[in-house]
Parts: structure tokens; sequence; C-alpha cells
């Protein structure tokens, strides 16, 4: 979650406030290594880390939005998220993979009742494909991996921490107050500068250590920044769905985060873009 702005917050809130945050910290203290052992370890650890996110997205987006019969539509997308990761884990054909997820795309939805019913259901099956697909394709991917996964993690947690705390010291004009009153384009701006610049580090970083190819600098410092904004947009628009569902997090299940989407929010906007890359290049081939 970036760019909030504390600023604004009533002085009754500031206590609630700084509490809130301490919970945040420790839970990323927990979940960051977590994270990072699992990317490093790879295979099917790393795999299973992102099924498990991908489920719980599954089951925040289908609870918010009140799809019904919700536990039979959330069974079987449940079901299809398992053999896609599967079909991934076993280096099956991609035309496999395509019908796989045609399949139980098209079954959660048909269960689902009325069109808007339907409409949310399809929508958060595609949503956790993103989340347990994209991850594991670019850490096993022969000229990503390890470095290309830590290029994100670094973009998305840079631009997450510097827009949040660049947000709450120097306030000023709203981001998009509709949406997510805290939000600055303070914040924006410093998580951008942020995540631009981590991004380009580790890119950096790997490259005088010889563990990947010359890189060109502006393609780089470009890539990051397009990802930076893509992270906080991918934020705002987790904010929106949230408002238009009236409620306040996705779930409970993080404390000082709310839900597993509250999260990974910006995360998921990154693999979008790089899913759509790897995919463009893939059909090209």
């Amino acid at each position: 979650m970036a760019s909030d702005g504390g600023s604004s917050l009533p002085q009754a809130a500031k206590p609630s406030s700084s509490k809130e945050l301490g919970a945040r910290v420790a839970s990323a203290l927990v979940l960051i290594p977590v994270a990072l052992v699992a990317a490093y370890w790879g295979g099917w650890p790393f795999a299973l880390f992102w099924f498990a996110a991908g489920i719980a997205m599954m089951i925040e987006w289908t609870n918010m939005t009140r799809v019904e019969p919700l536990r039979t539509v959330q069974a079987v997308f449940g079901v299809g998220l398992a053999v896609l990761t599967a079909l991934f884990l076993a280096n099956a054909a991609f035309g496999l993979g395509v019908l796989a997820c045609v399949i139980f795309l098209v079954t959660g939805t048909f269960l689902a009742k009325g069109s808007d019913g339907r409409r949310w259901a399809a929508s958060g099956f595609a949503y956790a494909v993103i989340i347990v697909l994209v991850p594991p394709i670019v850490r096993a991917h022969p000229n990503l991996g390890l470095i290309g996964l830590l290029w994100m993690f670094a973009v998305v947690w840079a631009t997450d921490i510097a827009a949040y705390f660049t947000g709450r010291a120097l306030g000023g004009p709203k981001l998009w107050p509709q949406v997510s009153p805290k939000k600055t384009w303070s914040g924006f701006a410093g998580g951008l500068l942020a995540g631009t610049l981590g991004g380009f580090l580790v890119a950096w970083g790997a490259q005088r250590l010889g563990l990947m190819p010359p890189f060109s600098l502006r393609n780089t410092v470009m890539l990051s920044m397009v990802a930076s904004v893509a992270s906080q947009l991918g934020d705002l628009g987790e904010s929106a769905l949230k408002r238009h569902c009236n409620v306040k997090d996705s779930s409970h299940l993080i404390p000082g985060h709310g839900g597993v989407m509250d999260r990974l929010d910006g995360f998921w906007a990154v693999s979008l873009i790089l899913g759509i890359v790897l995919l463009a290049i893939r059909l090209a081939e």
C-alpha cells in the first residue's frame, strides 16, 4: 500500500496510526524473509508460496464482491489454480495450460449467479491466475531468474515504503481523493523515485557481479519507472474495488496490512505487465 499522507489524519487518530505502523513493520519482518527464502529456493516451494497467495486473493476477491454460490465458485477456482500450479511444475505444454485455465474460468463463471456475479467471478479468477503463475515463470525464466524476481521486489517494496513515508512527511495535494483520500502526489513522486532507484540498483549490482549481461542504463531506468507507476496504480485499483464493495480491507489475515490483496496489489500490477511482455514474446516465437 502506497502514498499514505498521514498529515491529513485528525490528531485523535495519531496513536492508532502509530500502532498500525508497528503492526505493519512486524508483519513485514516476517513476510519479507519468507518471500526471499522462497525466491532463492525456487522450484516447487516457490510455486506453492504463490499458489497459496493466489488462493487467498481469489477468496478475498469473491468474498468482497459477494459472488454466489460463494463456496462452490471458490472451490472450482481453487481446484483450477491447483491444476495450473501442477501443470507449471510438470513443465506441461503451453496450450494445455491455456486450455485448463479456460475450462475452470468458464465453469466457475457459469456457476455464479447473475450477470454481475459472473463478471466478478471471472475477474477474480483471472486476478488470481496472474499472481499464481507469473512470479514462478519469472523465477524459472533463463534470462530473468532470481535477479528478475529481486528486481520486482525491489521496485515494489521501495515504491511502497517511500510513498508511505514521503506522503506522511510532506502531505500536499491528494492523488485521487475519491478513491483513496490519504494518498498524495508527494507520496507518488517519492515512491516513483525510490522504486526507480531500487530497480536500477538491483540490475546494476547483478551486472557488476557478473550475474547478468551488460544492460542499458536508460532502458533499466525506464522499465523501473513504468513498474513503479504500475505498482501505485495497482494499489489505487484495489482501493477503488474496496470502496465499491464498501470494505476497509480485503480481509484481516495480515496484521497491519489487512488481506493478501492489500499486501500484493502493487506486486500484482507489476506481475501483470511482465506477464503480458512474456506472453507477447512467447507468441512471437
